[in-house]
């Protein structure tokens, strides 16, 4: 009687063993997958932030936009966002943060298009003489 519990012990701590191994498998294929998901969004962000594209070609559309005087940059990023003139407000946080615009956001009422590029938009809103864009503040 006492061979069968040793079996049944041997084969119990079989299963133990392979579950064990089962479960660091899935684990590791998680981290790979999270991983390569976080590498894919990282590579997607940083594109979008150096390779600024204009909500619409061509023409586009004219947008009126009003920047309060106390708004934030990231304020100003959420409007424009909902305007339809920057695809994400996080990635125009970012390019604001790394051009030469930043910190020279004014409030004001502008004439904005669609067409325009992020850069463009930062141009405008910063009062620089070289953009085009009508400011009727």
């Amino acid at each position: 009687m006492g061979d069968t519990g040793e079996t049944r012990d041997r084969v119990g701590a079989a299963g133990v063993a392979i579950a064990s191994v089962f479960f660091k498998i899935a684990l590791y294929i998680c981290v790979i997958v999270l991983l390569f998901w976080i590498g894919k969004s990282a590579f997607q962000f940083g594109h979008d932030v150096f390779n600024q594209q204009a909500m619409s070609p061509g023409e586009g559309q004219e947008v009126t936009v009003v920047i309060k005087e106390d708004a934030s940059l990231y304020g100003i990023a959420k409007t424009l966002q909902k305007k339809g003139l920057v695809k994400s407000a996080p990635v125009f946080y970012v390019q604001e943060r790394l051009s030469t615009y930043h910190g020279k956001l004014k409030a004001g009422t502008y004439l904005l298009s669609t067409a325009y590029t992020p850069n463009r938009i930062m141009g405008i809103l910063a009062g620089d003489e070289e953009q085009e864009g009508v400011s009727t503040s």
